[in-house]
């Protein structure tokens, strides 16, 4: 009889127990953009008019502007363009899913017979976003130019 109420008593307490589950396993979140970059060479509406070039670019450097609040990333690039009558225009793309940004850089032009055909040499400073914490890699026209982290 007395192992029969201990039966009875340790099943009572063992359906009191509750039976640990694992933890869910943290998942990042993908990147998001919580401020836009200042970009003064985006697409323009009349640039469907004009005719789409290449950029040489011969220098970029990613630069953390510590004196910014919060702390944002400047692309800065040294190049040329084809011809003295273009104008740079550049794309700033949302980070991916694997944060990775990639930067469209190319110029647009007139077709004018009258300009001249000689490379304009430019220097160009593009403010990037404020991105959600992560490791993120730029790259421009599909080269990797380097990273930076988000805290």
């Amino acid at each position: 009889m007395k192992k029969i109420y201990w039966l009875i008593l340790t099943s009572l307490l063992s359906a009191c127990i509750t039976v640990p589950t694992p933890e869910p396993t943290p998942t990042s979140a993908p990147p998001s953009v919580l401020v836009s970059a200042d970009n003064p060479y985006i697409p323009q509406s009349s640039d469907s008019n004009l005719t789409q070039g290449n950029v040489e670019v011969s220098s970029v450097s990613l630069i953390e502007r510590v004196d910014l609040n919060p702390t944002r990333v400047e692309v800065n690039l040294i190049g040329s363009l084809p011809t003295t009558c273009s104008q740079l225009r550049m794309e700033v793309g949302l980070p991916n899913e694997q944060y990775q940004i990639d930067i469209k850089l190319y110029s647009v032009v007139k077709p004018d017979p009258k300009c001249e055909q000689v490379l304009q040499q430019f220097e160009a400073s593009v403010l990037l976003g404020v991105y959600s914490n992560g490791r993120y890699t730029v790259s421009i026209n599909g080269g990797l130019v380097g990273d930076f982290i988000v805290y």
